[in-house]
């Protein structure tokens, strides 16, 4: 699967990397057409703890998924988005079979 990270005014190093590529590739286990994915990761300039925002697109046949979470790390963003994503991916599933 092809992932594309973009992060907004920083630069990620390759263990951040590793662990998005590492998440996004378990959901290709749920479903098979997973194509590929798109993930932005930014801060916001808030007084708050959790200002790390991960935005995760995934692109499969004939349809897109997204996902935006925000918590204290990029790992803990990136873990939300994630099971955000394998809970829409789950619902998809059952609509095309007609569940």
């Amino acid at each position: 699967m092809n992932v594309k990270i973009n992060s907004v005014h920083f630069k990620a190093d390759k263990k951040l990397e590793a662990f998005i590529n590492e998440k996004l590739e378990k959901l290709h286990i749920f479903f098979e057409g997973v194509i590929g994915s798109e993930v932005i990761l930014k801060t916001e300039n808030t007084e708050t703890r959790e200002n790390k925002i991960a935005e995760v697109r995934l692109i499969i046949k004939g349809y897109d998924l997204f996902a935006k979470k925000e918590a204290s790390t990029f790992e803990a963003a990136i873990d939300l988005a994630s099971e955000a994503l394998r809970k829409q991916i789950v619902k998809h599933k059952e609509k095309v079979r007609g569940i």
